[in-house]
């Protein structure tokens, strides 16, 4: 069997999947969110590595199996969030800066006004957005000059959470990551495959700072025991998006999926050419049927189940993000209440990082249902700005949209996708693909499947939702969302910051 670790951003699971295709241990743990300021995300490194230790031990139990009995190990990961550590002790220096933190916006800002946005777009196919990795290296280094020094002496190692695992996993043997994770950095060359020299410059991030980049599914290393456990062939690699993209079979150029989880990222495999995008999305590197190199045009939409979750931890007005499907079908309208739930930013295609979350419509009337259901509809109308761009980008339409994800088991906001969208929505029987996506990247690359469609076959849909079937009148929605992403960009244009967002006390 084979071990699929699926480092996400709320929470870490692990699987173990036979050569059917079946699931047959599964262990999860959320892991704690760090808000030191506004808009600021961390996460403890070490507690990610601690916490992967014992879910594999407990999948491979959960199996009825040993741990040191498994054919390989795919990992899978939160893509732009970064670690810097010691070399020699293995301990970061640093809580990890998560994709989502924005406390980089002001040096974004300036990069833009210098003119370097062209350069960047041109080499990167990224945006330059806090989002991602290289203004948040920069940051760690820039205010700790000490550490900049260690740095710039080859002391210290940086790295996307699949390095930090790889390193930890083979206690500081190996210091790599593949094409996926690389190309979020703003640091990687799309064309030469290569970190970029000239953006190392740009950025301020020592080259002594990053790990070899490997292709996506190879066997790397073996684990070592005494580190996690059990020796293991570590054996495939890709940032979340892409190996979900993967595990959904999207191997020809013009196929796609959409992953609803913390946030939502839909993901346009275009094969060998690569496209420029001109509405407001990213071009990456993803995965062809081998794991080998290809491209693929992203849209991210920064929030999604962190809606849900807001719901439930910040407001407690539901106990669990299940609930949502019953309460948003308990009402025959949204009644003029949208959220546009900008928390950290808007992503794409509007790229906003100073956006704030906005609730608008809101009456005497408004109750828990009308916020469940403004929140499961806001994920559908930012999936469908994305859709739309895309399309525009690729110059087809798009006909049908795969999904994955925790969000796509609710039916409510699977059938609304599909009317707002106008298009089939095709769930999986296995929804956690990005976990699956690993394992099959692990599994061709160590022989367990001999073939991509050996690996395929187990794969089934477990329902199709046609448009038309919700009744919903989507151009009236529409038109009420845009009109709330307005509003919550006007909030935050032309103010100055508050004294907490500039690093006063709270």
């Amino acid at each position: 069997m084979i071990l699929a670790i699926d480092e996400g951003t709320t929470g870490i699971t692990c699987l173990v999947i036979d050569r059917d295709g079946r699931t047959r241990g599964r262990a999860y743990s959320e892991i704690t969110q760090f808000y030191p300021r506004p808009g600021w995300v961390e996460h403890d490194a070490m507690e990610i590595w601690l916490t992967t230790c014992r879910l594999a031990s407990e999948a491979a139990a959960t199996a009825g199996v040993e741990l040191d009995s498994l054919a390989a190990v795919g990992i899978t990961n939160q893509r732009e969030t970064v670690v810097l550590w010691d070399r020699e002790t293995g301990d970061p220096v640093h809580h990890a800066l998560v994709w989502q933190d924005r406390r980089t916006a002001d040096t974004c800002a300036t990069l833009k006004a210098a003119g370097h946005e062209r350069q960047i777009r041109d080499r990167t196919g990224l945006v330059v957005d806090p989002y991602f990795s290289a203004t948040k290296i920069a940051w760690i280094l820039d205010n700790n000059p000490d550490l900049r020094r260690r740095a710039e002496a080859g002391e210290l190692a940086a790295g996307t959470m699949d390095s930090w695992l790889v390193w930890k996993m083979t206690k500081g043997g190996s210091h790599l990551t593949d094409p996926t994770n690389a190309s979020r950095t703003l640091l990687f060359n799309l064309d030469s495959r290569e970190w970029d020299a000239s953006l190392l410059d740009l950025f301020g991030v020592p080259a002594a700072l990053l790990p070899s980049v490997r292709p996506s599914s190879e066997v790397y290393a073996n684990s070592v025991g005494r580190a996690f456990g059990a020796e293991i062939p570590i054996a495939g690699i890709a940032g979340d998006q892409q190996a979900a993209l993967f595990g959904q079979g999207c191997w020809a150029p013009g196929s796609g999926k959409n992953t609803y989880g913390t946030g939502a990222f839909l993901l346009l495999n275009t094969g060998e050419k690569r496209i420029a995008s001109e509405a407001g999305l990213l071009t990456t590197a993803a995965c062809g049927p081998r794991g080998e190199y290809v491209y693929a045009l992203e849209g991210s939409v920064f929030v999604a189940g962190a809606a849900v979750q807001w719901l439930r931890d910040a407001l407690g007005v539901i106990h669990t993000a299940a609930e949502t499907e019953a309460l948003a079908r308990s009402l025959n309208s949204n009644a003029d209440v949208y959220f546009v739930p900008a928390f950290t930013g808007l992503g794409a295609p509007h790229w906003d990082p100073h956006a704030r979350g906005t609730i608008l419509g809101l009456t005497r009337g408004t109750g828990t249902a009308h916020l469940a259901r403004a929140a499961l509809e806001a994920v559908a109308f930012s999936t469908h700005d994305v859709v739309r761009a895309m399309e525009a980008d690729y110059g087809l339409p798009i006909h049908e949209l795969r999904v994955d994800g925790g969000q796509s088991a609710n039916n409510w906001l699977m059938q609304f996708q599909a009317d707002l969208l106008g298009i089939p929505v095709r769930r999986p029987a296995i929804t956690e693909t990005t976990a699956y996506g690993a394992a099959g990247l692990a599994g061709l690359a160590s022989g367990f499947w001999k073939t991509p469609e050996e690996f395929l076959s187990a794969r089934e849909e477990s329902a199709v939702f046609e448009p038309g079937a919700g009744g919903s009148s989507s151009a009236e929605l529409l038109a009420g969302w845009n009109r709330a992403v307005r509003t919550a960009r006007f909030w935050s244009e032309n103010r100055s910051p508050s004294p907490v967002e500039q690093g006063g006390k709270q």
